[in-house]
C-alpha cells in the first residue's frame, strides 16, 4: 500500500473564491529570465568593431598642413571641401572615419578646430585628408 492511496482518486480542488490563473500566466512563471542583466549588451559591445586612428607620415602631414593653411586663409569661404576625419568611440579604444563635404565658417587657433557652415566642429588633429570639392588635385 502506497502512502497516497487514500487521496489519489479524490477530485482536484478548485477554489470557489479565486479565479483560476490562465494557462499563459501560469506558463510565464516558468519562462526563462535574464540571470545576468546587461550580459547580451556587453557581448554586443565587445563584438562591435572600431578602427584605430591612423598616424600620418611626415609627407602626409606636410601635405595636410599645406591644404589646411589654404583652407584657413579663405575663412569664411564659399569653397566646398571634403574632410575625412576620425571620430573617437566613446565606449572603447578606436573609432571610425567619417567624410563630410561643406564650407568652412570659422577657424579657432586656440582649440585647434574648424567649424563648418552646418555647425559641425572638427578637431584639426583628427582630420585625415582634405579635398576641394570638384578639384581632387587640391
Amino acid at each position: 500500500m502506497s502512502k497516497y492511496d487514500d487521496i489519489i482518486n479524490l477530485p482536484h480542488h478548485v477554489s470557489k473564491d479565486r479565479i483560476p490563473m490562465s494557462m499563459e500566466n501560469r506558463a510565464a512563471q516558468f519562462a526563462p529570465f535574464a540571470a545576468l542583466t546587461g550580459h547580451n549588451e556587453a557581448l554586443e559591445e565587445t563584438a562591435r568593431l572600431t578602427t584605430p586612428k591612423k598616424l600620418l607620415s611626415d609627407d602626409e602631414m606636410a601635405s595636410l598642413t599645406r591644404k589646411l593653411t589654404r583652407v584657413i586663409e579663405q575663412v569664411p569661404g564659399l569653397e566646398e571641401y571634403t574632410f575625412m576625419y576620425f571620430v573617437p568611440d566613446v565606449q572603447k579604444e578606436g573609432g571610425k572615419y567619417v567624410s563630410i563635404t561643406d564650407t568652412v565658417k570659422k577657424y579657432d587657433e586656440v582649440t585647434r578646430t574648424i567649424t563648418l557652415s552646418d555647425g559641425k566642429v572638427l578637431l584639426i588633429d583628427n582630420i585625415l585628408s582634405i579635398r576641394r570639392h570638384g578639384n581632387p588635385d587640391f
